[in-house]
């Protein structure tokens, strides 16, 4: 059964040019499906004509009959005096009618009622029950937990939460709506990383049409099975998630290139001989025939177009030369606001050529961490910088002293700068023509982190931080800064909720949770497998074992039986691992199983780590001992 059905749509905002121009495309009821395209291509226009928000030009769109659709909105909007639990409570707008007219029903009940009301009163009660309405506050609280939205920010006013909070919120709103057909806008966009894998978790587990707009690359290969990318306005399909997208793309323009150069030396040689054919057939009318049919033969040449490639920023951070080893020193360092303690006693030392990334949830003070070790914010302890290092700051909240002034007189200003060397380093970022001119004001999100990441690259560097870097770009521009760091070869402390740019650069994690930094010196699928593993054993909770009358043993036999029992699970353990690399080389050529049994090894090599700790840690205990 098709859920949406899009057939030559047109939409155009310009004269003369077309946003949407002969879109089409089908959903089938069920479908995990994600929307590409490079920002301004008309992805949310899509969205706002499916809700019928807006009008198109042109074409046909028709959702199935009887199928509720509900969109997540970048920008949510509700009246002024709503509370979070207003807000969530709209999405039983329709049960709570039912349960109006139930209550009505119930005061013309009388030991004499007419058939015809309790015949009534019996088909909206099974209405209110098949519609979820003795599970409302259940499904409320299960959702609000599963995305950190608690008991206190129920009762807030929703106008006064932050950007990320509405959107926790109305996410929430719209899974409690329990539609058919789920129109996600940047879904993941201010969640923490523990409230993305629970949307994940729901999403994969819901049975209902999924069309989502995502540049969270993890996000799209976990949940989607089907790509749809806009492009000059018509639709590109590719059946697979993400990962299967980019190598598809790249497939399909090399092989349009490839076509492109054979049309075009084909072209070149016919041509070459019909020039030699005109020449020789001035006084020969067969030269001529042939001419004139090998004319013929090159306008009936099917012309390939040249495939183009989105245009690219070449850009890399200017770097200082780091001497030393010690970038920086933390000692003691602690924090709170009035009687919430952020974090204490943190003791850390970063190395040169180190890439950190903090992680933990919303609220628990990454940020504010950052800014203690930049000075902008008092705390107590220490913190030490090497003699030679240079920092630069990209906060998460981009900011412009004079949001008035245009891009060019931005940047000759705060760089001191001519204009001519302005306009080279605006072009290089993609900031080319009139957009120069524009106040920086009135740029979008991913506009502003751009150039202010073009003020940082001239700057000469070697401690670079981050405080959400790939927020608000497009999955380009993601990669365009991904290919700057990657080249940039200095200390890296980072903030993000991108999965994929966290594997990418993390060589080391520091996870903030309950006022604690605790260090691991390992990448993020290390890590990830650590935390399951930790989490497995809280959950297999031994049970108290009767107390025995024994007598007491020396504590050295104890500890050789510990340290024989964990040798043995330590070989058993190793057996596991290595049985993986035969099963990863039969599978070199498959991507999915390839990776399964990569994500699959790595959680067994963090298992195997742990043995190895506790046995040096017994193994130390015994030598004391003696």
């Amino acid at each position: 059964m098709i859920d949406i059905s899009v057939k030559d749509l047109v939409k155009a905002f310009e004269i003369d040019k077309n946003l949407l121009d002969g879109l089409s495309f089908e959903i089938q009821e069920g479908e995990r499906v994600g929307l590409m395209g490079r920002n301004g291509a008309g992805k949310t226009t899509l969205f706002r004509i499916l809700t019928g928000e807006i009008e198109y030009d042109t074409g046909e769109v028709a959702i199935a009959a009887g199928k509720k659709l509900g969109l997540i909105s970048q920008i949510p909007r509700y009246p002024a005096e709503f509370t979070v639990e207003d807000v969530l409570r709209s999405a039983f707008r329709e049960l709570k009618n039912l349960k109006r007219k139930m209550e009505d029903l119930e005061e013309k009940m009388t030991v004499h009622a007419p058939a015809e009301i309790l015949k009534q009163y019996d088909e909206l009660s099974s209405r209110y029950q098949v519609g979820g309405g003795y599970e409302m506050d259940v499904q409320t609280d299960k959702i609000c937990n599963g995305l950190a939205i608690g008991e206190s920010m129920r009762q807030q006013l929703f106008c006064e939460l932050s950007g990320g909070e509405k959107t926790r919120v109305n996410l929430a709103r719209l899974l409690l709506e329990q539609t058919d057909i789920l129109l996600l806008d940047e879904p993941t966009n201010h969640l923490d990383l523990k409230s993305v894998e629970w949307l994940e978790e729901y999403i994969l587990k819901y049975k209902g049409t999924v069309l989502t707009i995502s540049h969270d690359r993890y996000f799209l290969d976990r949940v989607v099975s089907r790509i749809i990318e806009i492009q000059n306005g018509k639709a590109e399909f590719y059946s697979g998630n993400y990962s299967f997208y980019m190598e598809e793309k790249q497939a399909r323009f090399n092989l349009q290139l490839k076509q492109y150069e054979q049309e075009q030396a084909k072209i070149k040689q016919l041509d070459y001989t019909l020039q030699r054919m005109k020449g020789w057939g001035i006084n020969n009318r067969t030269l001529y025939r042939r001419a004139m049919a090998i004319e013929h033969r090159m306008q009936r040449i099917e012309k390939t177009k040249r495939p183009q490639k989105e245009k690219s920023i070449h850009a890399q951070f200017s770097q200082k030369e780091f001497y030393g080893d010690q970038v920086m020193v933390l000692k003691g360092l602690t924090k709170s606001f009035g009687q919430r303690l952020l974090f204490s006693d943190v003791s850390l030392l970063v190395e040169g050529g180190e890439r950190i990334a903090l992680l933990g949830d919303n609220g628990t003070g990454k940020t504010t961490f950052l800014r203690v070790i930049l000075g902008e914010e008092p705390a107590g302890g220490k913190v030490k910088f090497g003699p030679t290092v240079k920092t630069a700051y990209l906060p998460q909240i981009i900011h412009f002293s004079h949001p008035e002034r245009s891009l060019l007189d931005t940047m000759v200003y705060e760089k001191n700068c001519s204009v001519q060397v302005a306009r080279d380093r605006l072009g290089a970022f993609l900031f080319q023509g009139e957009d120069v001119f524009k106040p920086v004001g009135t740029l979008s999100g991913g506009e502003q982190s751009r150039l202010r990441l073009c003020m940082l690259m001239d700057e000469k560097i070697n401690f670079l931080i981050l405080d959400e870097p790939t927020n608000h770009l497009d999955i380009t521009a993601r990669e365009w800064v991904e290919c700057a760091i990657e080249e940039y070869d200095g200390a890296l402390l980072f903030v993000s909720h991108d999965r994929y740019f966290v594997n990418r650069f993390a060589t080391r994690i520091w996870e903030l949770e309950d006022g604690v930094i605790r260090d691991y010196p390992c990448g993020y699928e290390k890590y990830r497998a650590i935390k399951a593993h930790e989490a497995q054993q809280k959950v297999q909770i031994p049970k108290p074992a009767k107390e025995k009358k024994e007598r007491p043993k020396k504590p050295g036999k104890n500890l050789e039986k510990q340290i024989e029992r964990l040798e043995r699970e330590i070989a058993q353990q190793e057996k596991k691992v290595k049985e993986y690399d035969s099963l990863i080389a039969q599978t070199a050529t498959e991507y999915e199983k390839l990776n399964t049994y990569l994500e699959e090894k790595a959680q067994e090599e963090a298992v195997l780590d742990g043995l190895y700790e506790q046995w040096e840690q017994l193994s130390s205990q015994l030598e004391d001992g003696e």
